[in-house]
């Protein structure tokens, strides 16, 4: 107890089958990894969103329409072989953050989850910072450079 990639990665080890000489395949889809790499991705500090702002409104929107809860994986695509997984993460950043340093967080964090939970060998995560969330609009706060008459 208390060894494997899992365990190392600081999730709890899930114990098996007392017989070594069990034996079947596993197979883990794209939707498992790319929800893995989202939750991981999400709890980054300075991450605001994954996806675009298009794909965030057109969500919310079926959301609305459909009542359906919002998909975990948006803005996570992955590629996954036999034993291996490729990554790909767009987000949107909170105001002040280092971008580079948080591509960097990001993936570090994608590179644990997915290894220690899926036990594929992630070989590769490309983060895409698609926007800077500066915050919300204020009301009565007239927006520098919009004029109305």
């Amino acid at each position: 107890m208390g060894e494997g990639p899992a365990h190392a990665a600081g999730y709890p080890q899930v114990r098996g089958t007392e017989n070594p000489a069990a034996t079947g395949r596993t197979v883990v889809h794209e939707a498992a990894v790319a929800k893995v790499a989202a939750a991981a991705a999400r709890e980054v500090p300075g991450v605001h969103s994954l996806g675009t702002a298009p794909s965030r409104a057109l969500g919310a929107i079926r959301d609305a329409v459909v009542q359906t809860p919002s998909d975990h994986a948006a803005g996570v695509r992955a590629e996954v072989g036999q034993e291996q997984a490729a990554v790909d993460i767009t987000l949107v950043a909170e105001y002040g953050v280092p971008l580079q340093q948080l591509a960097d967080a990001v993936r570090a964090a994608v590179y644990r989850a997915v290894e220690g939970l899926t036990g594929l060998t992630v070989i590769e995560v490309n983060v895409e910072i698609t926007d800077v969330f500066i915050g919300e609009a204020r009301q009565g706060v007239r927006q520098p450079g919009i004029e109305v008459q």
